[in-house]
């Protein structure tokens, strides 16, 4: 909107906002003065009719009394009657039977004055519908010793012109409706034609003493049926407001808009003409004319205001010329530095663009990216033309930038959080750092709120001060042209250091959510996200390299026992135990996994049924032999552990099926008792292939499936039995696992029972081992 359009909003909002609101006042003060008088007469109407209905239940008793106590009940009914007081009388004995009823009484029902309707035998009839004909009342007919005889009912027809009369004594509008059961059903009425079906309809919404009004501007206000008044009537009246009043103020308020509207176009129009001039000045700077200037014809705003521009437009053309060289060069290494930020997560690549772009955007010779590690030391992650920078003494060409924190230039940076530029003399000794003329050193740290700092490490610490320590330090070394480094210079590199702890942050929390997605927070262990990816993998690796794969599920024996006993909090201590000692007795290339609860599943690539039923025997003895020690009880708890083993391909083609049938056999080891290990049956529904069998080869004795070639067994004089290869193996096939290589087929049952209770040394990894199960990120290991 232009500014002639924004003082021509203005003024109509000024002159006819009140003129708006006057007439919306008096609008609303008219209707609201004009529904209060017509709820105050239909209140006035309601009591009216209330009033008279009640007077006319009390006459109609009275008769109905009277009727009762003569000794002939016809002939004072008749008398009664042809006196006015009702226009029927009916008689009713104890049976409900008509002894007597005036000639010429109104059809039935007759609406009772205590709200039920009655019938032609002169009984109550709550659920008759239909128009009400009669307006009764009921008495009770007793002889002279007070027993009942029956009951006598007064009545006074309800036609049009008792409903006139109704209209007639309130002053409002009366509509009696059929029994209150519809209001769309009328039996008489006074409204007239063109407005009955509007009050009609209004009539439907309305409940007890609400009042609503309809479309033709008439009040409604529904009465009864109730215990004071039995009729279902409706009342209406219509509205005082003054015809054509809408009208009447919408036409004021068009006149004062156009009146309006001419003003303020005159006034906008004189006030906007000065500003003309400068108006084509900046559209012809806008179009990238920066000799334009405008005539000072005042010294009013107005004229301050083009002044103003005159010295904008000089000092805005001595800028041009130095911004122009220097944005597209930026322009290019922000557009590489973003597109590297949302494309990878290589921190390396991000430092790299960052330290290339920092040295183009500041005309800098050298730099390098530092991040403090563990232990309080700033190491280089990249570098750029530090070659031929190192001390004599140091240039050995494998020199790797490494700074303590707190020592040098970027050690003092780090450690102070502040940023440092300046000029080094050559007199000065060397710190380890490159050596340089000029420098400018900023410190990045973790963003606010940023995982670094929430996740703790060396580089997400907090210190005494309170600040997050720094990340890290970006480094430039001797600017082009000998000019030491200015603020400018310190202002984009805090820009590009920035995007560093970004980087840094990003590439952390990215390392951190993947390695919590796949790791059981509470024992370290692989989760069963993990379980489901690392079988597949597995089995397919097993597959097709034609070798075993073991999987033992472990079920610690009762442990809801420990968690009813201790607590819940003990339960946790011995989970973790548990995971940690399962990870002291497998190898590295062993997988151990949480599936839930108190069940884990352990995963042994090239190992087969026996060498799995020797980790289990291991793990049990580990379990069973060393009770877990818990804070806050007095002593330790003991827990046992049922292992369930299961091979591929003997016991499953796929993954799923190994594992349920590992899962089987933990059952039938929980059934034999807890506290030990079963093999799976294996399957006679598996698909199966010939694999070629040395002629040498022989079955073992125990039956369980092994892995590798047949080895010959002896034993060493007051030792155990020992395996060596046999003739045609291959030494390189003696190299795996210690669980994963075949006994001798010429072993007696109680040698391989002794080599399986051997003890977790038997078979423990070596000193490099331990179990691949967190909290390093996944990785594909390659078959042995």
């Amino acid at each position: 909107m232009t500014l002639r359009g924004r003082l021509t909003a203005a003024f109509l909002v000024v002159v006819l906002g009140p003129v708006l609101l006057g007439a919306l006042f008096v609008a609303s003060t008219l209707a609201a003065v004009d529904r209060s008088r017509s709820t105050e007469r239909l209140a006035v109407a309601a009591s009216t009719v209330r009033t008279s209905v009640d007077a006319l239940c009390q006459q109609l008793r009275a008769t109905a009394d009277a009727v009762a106590l003569t000794a002939d009940p016809a002939v004072a009914a008749a008398q009664l009657v042809g006196r006015g007081l009702a226009a029927a009388v009916l008689i009713t004995d104890m049976a409900g039977q008509v002894t007597y009823i005036s000639p010429g009484a109104p059809s039935t029902p007759w609406q009772d004055c205590a709200g039920s309707t009655a019938g032609t035998n002169g009984g109550s009839n709550p659920g008759s519908a239909g128009p009400v004909r009669a307006l009764a009342a009921q008495v009770d007919l007793h002889d002279r010793a007070g027993a009942r005889l029956g009951t006598v009912t007064a009545a006074q027809l309800v036609d049009p012109a008792f409903v006139a009369r109704l209209a007639a004594v309130t002053g409002v509008a009366v509509t009696l409706l059929d029994s209150g059961a519809s209001a769309a059903r009328v039996t008489h009425t006074t409204e007239s034609r063109d407005v009955r079906d509007a009050v009609l309809a209004a009539a439907v919404g309305v409940r007890g003493e609400q009042v609503t009004e309809t479309n033709e501007g008439r009040y409604v206000r529904r009465l009864g049926p109730s215990d004071a008044q039995p009729l279902p009537l409706v009342l209406s009246v219509p509205s005082e407001r003054p015809p054509g009043l809408h009208a009447t103020l919408l036409g004021v308020v068009v006149l004062a808009g156009l009146l309006a509207v001419l003003t303020a176009w005159r006034l906008a129009r004189v006030t906007t003409r000065p500003l003309a001039e400068l108006a084509g000045a900046v559209d012809r700077v806008a179009q990238g004319d920066l000799t334009a200037r405008v005539p000072v014809r005042s010294r009013d705003e107005l004229g301050r205001l083009a002044a103003a521009f005159n010295r904008m437009t000089r000092e805005t053309g001595s800028y041009v010329a130095a911004l122009t060289s220097n944005r597209d060069q930026l322009r290019g290494h922000l557009a590489v530095l973003g597109d590297t930020l949302a494309s990878t997560h290589d921190l390396q690549r991000i430092l790299r663009v960052i330290l290339r772009s920092a040295i183009g955007a500041t005309g800098a010779r050298a730099g390098a990216v530092l991040l403090v590690e563990t232990g309080g030391v700033l190491v280089a992650q990249c570098t750029e033309g530090l070659d031929g920078r190192w001390p004599a003494e140091e240039a050995d060409g494998s020199q790797t930038l490494r700074v303590p924190v707190g020592v040098g230039v970027v050690g003092e940076v780090a450690a102070t959080g502040e940023p440092q530029r300046g000029r080094t003399e050559p007199t000065e000794a060397p710190t380890g750092e490159p050596r340089c003329r000029t420098y400018v050193a900023v410190p990045f740290a973790a963003p606010a709120g940023g995982a670094t700092a929430t996740l703790g490490g060396p580089s997400g610490s907090v210190d005494e001060a309170g600040a997050a320590a720094a990340l890290g330090v970006l480094a430039l070394y001797d600017r082009l042209g000998a000019d030491e480094f200015d603020d400018d210079d310190l202002a984009t590199l805090r820009t590009f250091a920035g995007h560093a702890a970004v980087a840094v942050d990003n590439v952390r929390v990215h390392e951190e959510a993947q390695r919590l997605s796949l790791t059981d927070p509470l024992t370290g262990l692989w989760n069963y996200r993990y379980l489901r990816e690392s079988i597949r993998r597995e089995v397919e690796r097993a597959s097709r390299f034609g070798r075993m794969l073991s999987v033992l599920a472990l079920d610690l024996d009762r442990f809801k026992d420990v968690n009813d006993t201790y607590g819940h909090a003990a339960g946790d201590t011995v989970l973790a135990e548990f995971a940690r000692r399962v990870r002291g007795e497998i190898r590295e290339v062993d997988l151990a996994f949480r599936q839930g609860g108190e069940e884990f599943v352990l995963l042994l690539p090239e190992t087969d049924a026996r060498g799995a039923a020797i980790v289990a025997e291991r793990l049990g003895a580990a379990v069973r032999d060393t009770p877990i020690a818990v804070e806050a009880y007095a002593g330790p708890v003991l827990v046992t552990v049922s292992v369930g083993i299961a091979v591929f391909p003997d016991h499953g083609s796929t993954g799923r099926e190994v594992l349920e049938a590992a899962d089987d056999a933990l059952y039938a080891a929980k059934a034999a008792g807890r506290d030990t290990y079963r093999v799976a049956e294996v399957r006679s529904d598996l698909p199966t292939r010939e694999i070629p069998v040395l002629a040498c080869a022989v079955s073992p004795p125990d039956g369980l499936p092994r892995a590798g070639q047949p080895v010959q067994a002896s034993r060493e004089p007051g030792g155990p039995a020992r395996s060596d290869p046999a003739v045609g193996v291959p030494e390189s096939s003696l190299a795996g696992p210690a669980h994963a290589r075949p006994d001798s087929a010429d072993d007696t049952p109680d040698s391989a029972t002794g080599a399986a209770r051997a003890g977790p040394d038997a078979a423990r990894p070596g000193p490099g081992g331990g179990a691949s199960s967190g909290p390093h990120p996944p990785r594909q290991s390659r078959g042995r």
